[in-house]
């Protein structure tokens, strides 16, 4: 059991990592690993999608707003992402879309 655990941490530690390099590396051409990272990046990070929208809309108008439109679209941009990140992580061979460009912009969830 305790063998299982610390595999299970050791691969969710890698897998934190290639996201970060992903994130790290959006300067460079596209190409089917930088698609198979971004693809692994908004698996992983899909769920950040849900407090940052709560958060931004409630800057840009107010909590109640927030609260609730914010919640919404976070609840609706999660479900994209992660479907985003499924599908380039599934597809990463082929160059779909043409030259492997990303699926959604921006292409990770803490990019501008």
């Amino acid at each position: 059991m305790r063998v299982m655990q610390k595999t299970l941490k050791t691969l969710f530690v890698c897998l934190v990592v290639v996201a970060m390099v992903g994130m790290a590396t959006q300067c460079y051409a596209q190409d089917p690993g930088k698609k198979l990272v971004r693809g692994v990046a908004n698996i992983l990070t899909g769920w950040v999608e849900l407090p940052k929208n709560i958060y931004d809309t409630s800057v840009e108008e107010n909590i109640l707003s927030g609260l609730t439109m914010g919640l919404a679209k976070g609840v609706g941009m999660t479900i994209v992402r992660t479907g985003a990140g499924i599908y380039e992580t599934v597809t990463f061979p082929f160059p779909i879309p043409e030259d492997y460009q990303p699926v959604l912009e921006p292409e990770f969830v803490f990019s501008e």
